[in-house]
């Protein structure tokens, strides 16, 4: 099973990112997929994510407004778009998924996911 995240890069303050988290050895249509974040010298934090099945969604206040999780079942790939990009969003992004027919509730905390992937660089220069 492999967790791959990617889109991460440079970008100016008011500009746009959408990452991409894609599963490998597990379908994410029946399980939530979420995104979590770890600037430097701070704690992972959770940023969004999307339930299995039901596409429900939830946003951690700092990114509400700013940012649209998706998936795109056929590709097996959740999305994290993320528009007006400010310097604080600066920080290393990982995805995560959790077990059969979990609902995004349970990835509020990193420790609940059953599978994690390695993180992209967002970098928001000023």
């Amino acid at each position: 099973v492999q967790l791959q995240a990617s889109g991460g890069g440079l970008v100016q303050a008011g500009g746009s990112l959408r990452l991409s988290c894609a599963g490998f050895g597990l379908t994410f249509s029946y399980r939530a997929v979420g995104w979590f974040r770890q600037a430097p010298g701070k704690d992972r934090e959770f940023v969004a994510a999307i339930s299995g099945g039901t596409d429900y969604t939830g946003y951690a206040d700092a990114v509400k407004g700013r940012s649209t999780i998706s998936r795109d079942n056929t590709k097996n790939t959740v999305y994290l778009l993320m528009n007006n990009l400010k310097p604080e969003d600066t920080a290393v992004y990982y995805c995560a998924a959790g077990g059969y027919r979990s609902i995004w509730p349970n990835l509020r905390d990193i420790k609940s996911a059953n599978y994690r992937g390695q993180g992209t660089q967002v970098t928001v220069s000023s």
